[in-house]
């Protein structure tokens, strides 16, 4: 065990030995199997360290210099920090660090740029969007006049065609641009052109692929959109958290839909984890973290093409894959559930144009950014493919006793690659 590991749970140990064992169970499953959760990732040791501070001991409601309570003198500082971080890191006028996650800071922007009942555009989520881009089940469907674009049946790219003539046609309050399943490098300045010609306000997604635009392995969105939003987590590798970061124009609107209008006191732990990611994120090797994430993921994509696996738009341009299992003849959700099996996390996942139903679709969505973190490089995206296409073989056979072959292989191989705030014994 690691000083810094047994400091973490020596105290929780004795006063709750159940929540304990659950956490070293669930560390243990991290470090034993292959982590492909395009979502996940893996954060540092000080990250680690600044989530679980004292600092989640102080309610801190208003922003620096305009709390309701007092003894705000440090924590003023930490967000502060984290906002400059932000700030030159992405070039952003303005960042507000206080999001709760993903889906708050989303419903941030629809707080401050719209009313019920304008009408809003994004990506359809079978065709790779995001619950909170306006569709139907999602509070964003209901309260708004929602329109959806998606992607060309024979390319899987985004159909910039249609883009242009909904906007065209129901110009639109807001436009997102980013979502959840897209493979394909995102036109952020052909968006922002459609947005300019209809009226909209320009809102880029990037909460998978902030970590990618942070470290220059995928075209940023600032200068294109006004707005801008992101978890921390996923590519960024930072704490469960958000942001939003926007011009000086949408400034004053951004924040006060996040405070008041949404959510009480930030987070300061996370705050301050979201500071620590953000200063590593700067650093130079963290560019070449988020370029071999691209690498790896084209590498995987190319020993699944080999193994005849059908790739949506034919393969990637940043961490994210999403396999039609159609031809293989299989359904995305035994495929994942056998592979988890095996020793391989990832989520079944709906692909454009899916015949099969939302919670058991065609598909495999595929992310390389954890497993870049742990070191991995494309050489051994060759080992996952051929464990992920014997764990597939073996589901479709009914051979459920080649898992546990597959998950001792896996458990040997990743041995050498240690994740961050685990004990490598």
């Amino acid at each position: 065990m690691t000083d810094a590991y047994e400091r973490l749970t020596a105290s929780l140990a004795s006063a709750d030995p159940e929540i304990e064992r659950l956490i070293d169970d669930e560390g243990r499953r991290q470090s034993e199997k292959i982590r492909l959760i395009a979502s996940e990732n893996y954060v540092s040791q000080s990250v680690l360290e600044a989530t679980g501070s004292i600092l989640t001991n102080k309610y801190s409601e208003g922003y620096a210099g305009k709390r309701y309570y007092e003894g705000q003198q440090y924590i003023d500082e930490i967000e502060e920090l984290a906002i400059a971080r932000a700030k030159d890191l992405f070039g952003a006028d303005h960042a507000n660090v206080q999001p709760y996650s993903g889906s708050p800071a989303n419903l941030a922007v629809y707080m401050a740029l719209a009313n019920p009942g304008d009408t809003i555009m994004g990506m359809g989520l079978p065709m790779g969007g995001h619950l909170t881009h306006g569709w139907k089940v999602s509070a964003t469907g209901k309260w708004f006049n929602a329109v959806h674009y998606g992607v060309e049946k024979e390319t899987g790219r985004i159909d910039m065609n249609e883009v242009a003539e909904l906007a065209k046609e129901h110009r639109p309050k807001i436009i997102f641009c980013g979502g959840t399943a897209i493979p394909r490098t995102v036109d952020f300045p052909a968006f922002a052109e459609i947005a300019r010609e209809t009226g909209s306000v320009l809102i880029a997604d990037i909460a998978h692929i902030a970590g990618l635009v942070a470290g220059g392995a995928h075209p940023s969105p600032f200068g294109h959109a006004e707005v801008v939003t992101t978890t921390t987590h996923k590519t960024l590798r930072g704490p469960r958290g958000a942001m939003i970061m926007c011009d000086d124009d949408h400034a004053k609107a951004i924040d006060k839909a996040v405070f008041p209008g949404l959510q009480g006191g930030p987070h300061n732990h996370t705050t301050a984890a979201i500071a620590v990611a953000l200063r590593e994120a700067a650093h130079e090797s963290f560019g070449d973290y988020a370029h071999q994430i691209v690498k790896n993921a084209k590498a995987l994509a190319q020993a699944l093409k080999t193994r005849g696996y059908d790739l949506v738009s034919g393969g990637t341009d940043n961490h994210l894959i999403l396999i039609d299992l159609t031809n293989k003849g299989i359904g995305g959700k035994p495929a994942a559930k056998a592979l988890d099996q095996a020793g391989i996390e990832l989520n079944f996942n709906t692909v454009p144009f899916d015949q099969r139903k939302p919670f058991d679709p065609s598909g495999l969505r595929i992310g390389t950014a954890a497993v870049t973190t742990r070191g991995m490089v494309e050489k051994d995206m060759e080992l996952v493919a051929d464990w992920i296409n014997r764990t597939v073989e073996a589901c479709k056979s009914d051979k459920a006793d080649e898992y546990p072959v597959i998950a001792g292989e896996i458990k040997d191989f990743v041995a050498k690659y240690p994740i961050p705030g685990w004990p490598t014994s």
